[in-house]
């Protein structure tokens, strides 16, 4: 852990030095770094046997979780809009 936060200050610190010069090349590093990244993590999974042996069943409860929570989203949005709505015009009643 100690060396993640180092990590992140050190980047914090770089970060802070190179701000007059513009991000450069920076953003194109960091789009490099992330796909490398998903790439091995991809690795990872496919290296993991017992994970992949439980594959369908994890795609499933993500698929209900997906699921949930967007529908729980759109039902609380839709309750604010409404509620806000409301408001507007009981404020023009008034």
């Amino acid at each position: 852990m100690f060396t993640v936060i180092l990590l992140l200050l050190a980047g914090i610190v770089a970060g802070y030095l190179r701000r007059r010069r513009g991000p450069g090349g920076v953003r194109r590093l960091v789009t490099v770094l992330i796909w490398a990244l998903l790439f091995l993590l991809g690795v990872e999974v496919g290296g993991n046997e017992r994970l992949i042996r439980s594959l369908h069943t994890l795609g499933l409860e993500a698929l209900a979780i997906a699921v949930a929570g967007t529908l729980g989203s759109v039902l609380a949005a839709w309750g604010l809009w409404r509620t806000a709505a409301r408001g507007r015009k009981e404020e023009g009643e008034a």
